[in-house]
Order: C-alpha cells, then sequence, then structure tokens
C-alpha cells in the first residue's frame, strides 16, 4: 500500500491499467480524499427528460426539465387530460408528491413512471372559492351601480336645498318622493352579504345614503314654514284691503255730510266752500216726477197663436 506524504498533492489516478478499473479517472477532494471523478450525468447542468404517467388506461408521454417541480408538471397535462391542474394528484412510487416538490429531489429520472389521479377535495375547494369569488364580483358590480344611482339622486337633493335655501319652495310631494327612492337603494344594500373591501364600500355607500336623508328632513321641515308664511301673508292681504275699502267709503259719507253745510253757510251771506267734486242730490218728489209709466211696444212681426 502506498503512503501518502504530507502537504503535497496526490497524483490522479488512471484507471485504465488497473485491475477492477471500469475506465473512469480519479481526483483528490481537499481533504485528501481520492474519489472518483464527476461525469456529465451527475452534474448539475439540468437537462430534459422523458416521464412517462398514466391517468387512467392511457400514458401520456411527457419531455420536461428534470429540475422542474410536480406543479409545472400539472400544468403540461392539462392539457392533454383536460384537468384543471388544482384538480390533480400524482403519486411517484405510491406516494402523493407536493406541487411544490422538484422532480429531481424525489428521484425522478428520464423515463421514470408516475400515476395521475383526479383529488375530488381539491376540487370541491377549487369550485367553492370559485363560487366565493363570483360572488365578491356580483356584489361589487352591485354596490357600484347603486353608487351611480346615488350620485344621480344626490343632485337632486343639492338642486332642492339651493331653492329653499334662496327662499323658493319645493313641493312636499317631490321631496317625500326622493327620501323614498334613498331608502330603496339602503334596502338594496342591507341585501347584499360581503367581506372585506367589499363589506368596506357598502358600509361607506350606507353612511353617505343616510347623510342625504337627513338633509332632506332638515329641508322639509324648511319648506313646511315657508308655506305656513306664505299662507299668512295671504290671509292678511284681503283684510286689509277691506279696511282700506271701509275707510274709502266713510271718508266718501262724510264728504256728503259736509256738502250741505257749506251750502247753509253760503245763504247767510258768507262765501260758499269751492266744490271740486259736483255731486248730485236727489230728492223723492223729483224721483217720483221722473218715473213715467212705460208704455208697451207694438210687435213689428205678426205671430200666428194656435191652439
Amino acid at each position: 500500500m502506498m503512503k501518502m506524504k504530507t502537504g503535497t498533492t496526490p497524483p490522479v489516478i488512471s484507471g485504465g491499467g488497473g485491475a477492477g478499473s471500469s475506465g473512469n479517472e480519479w481526483e483528490s477532494r481537499p481533504g485528501g480524499m481520492v474519489v472518483q471523478r464527476r461525469t456529465d450525468q451527475s452534474s448539475d447542468v439540468p437537462r430534459v427528460i422523458r416521464v412517462r404517467v398514466k391517468y387512467g388506461s392511457v400514458y401520456h408521454e411527457i419531455p420536461i426539465n428534470s429540475q422542474s417541480s410536480f406543479g409545472e408538471l400539472k400544468k403540461m397535462l392539462t392539457d392533454q387530460t383536460g384537468l384543471h391542474h388544482e384538480d390533480m394528484k400524482i403519486l411517484y412510487k405510491d406516494k402523493e408528491r407536493d406541487s411544490k416538490m422538484f422532480l429531481d429531489l424525489c428521484g425522478v429520472k428520464d423515463r421514470s413512471k408516475l400515476v395521475l389521479k383526479e383529488d375530488p377535495i381539491s376540487q370541491e375547494k377549487r369550485l367553492l372559492e370559485k363560487r366565493k369569488n363570483a360572488a365578491i364580483e356580483k356584489a361589487s358590480k352591485s354596490i357600484s351601480d347603486i353608487s351611480l344611482e346615488v350620485d344621480r339622486l344626490a343632485g337632486q337633493v343639492s338642486a332642492f336645498e339651493m331653492v329653499i335655501n334662496k327662499g323658493g319652495k319645493v313641493e312636499e310631494k317631490s321631496l317625500v318622493n326622493l327620501i323614498e327612492m334613498l331608502m330603496n337603494q339602503l334596502l338594496r344594500l342591507d341585501a347584499i352579504i360581503a367581506d372585506g373591501d367589499v363589506k368596506l364600500k357598502r358600509k361607506l355607500q350606507v353612511k353617505r345614503i343616510q347623510k342625504y336623508v337627513e338633509a332632506l328632513d332638515v329641508l322639509k321641515v324648511k319648506n313646511a314654514t315657508k308655506k305656513v308664511e306664505i299662507s299668512k301673508s295671504v290671509r292678511h292681504k284681503p283684510q286689509t284691503q277691506i279696511q282700506h275699502q271701509q275707510r274709502d267709503l266713510l271718508s266718501f259719507v262724510e264728504e256728503e255730510e259736509e256738502e250741505p253745510r257749506n251750502s247753509g253757510v253760503s245763504s247767510s251771506g258768507t262765501p260758499a266752500a269751492i266744490v271740486t267734486n259736483p255731486w248730485e242730490i236727489f230728492d223723492s218728489t223729483s224721483a217720483s216726477k221722473a218715473v213715467e209709466p212705460v208704455k208697451p211696444i207694438p210687435p213689428r212681426f205678426k205671430w200666428e197663436f194656435f191652439d
């Protein structure tokens, strides 16, 4: 047996002439151990291998990188089997392999045989997740539609608020109808069941509708007070007209009473007052003389009477 000297590099031994040699070269490691030199097959360079996957009674031969994962292999099998990659279960050496595991680390080599099965549990989970996502998408779309409708109603609220604040009057029926439409949108929001971001969006729309309803309630009270004030002013207006008419009548009577007095003063020698308005005075005798019997007017046409 040959002894190795410390501090020296051992020579590379060729296996060409030794007994029992397989024709492979040897190399020394830094610790002094002599090992067989690595070949291209055992190198870390990835290479393409072909694996045979059995699904039912059919074999599928798939070319794939040796360092790929089982999840990538499932995606490649989707086109050939028609299964969703999340619904697959791959067995290698009678053991289920996770999608995150790598082929080379599990010992999969060229021409290795694998078994593909359908996983009902994964399929059920995927369908439930799909339904959940569809429900979330539908709820989000409904909230978006309600938000657009609330934007339209908010414009009417602003218009009514501007009119009433400027002293104008709005029909009470219009305010009541607008409140009912906002409450209908609130009921639509209450019927939506959602979680996460969609629930937050729904909460924001609920607060927004409540704010508009409260504003309309305030406008409704202001509009009612405006209506009472207008009715009071309408009631006071005829009374003032009646008072003015009564004043005009009293002044007319006083002028009639003052006229005979002025005529008596003028007969006694004092100058009579000048009357600006000529008033006519009628006696009972003159009225009786003036009235004459009305004579019948003879008919212009001869009428024929029938019994």
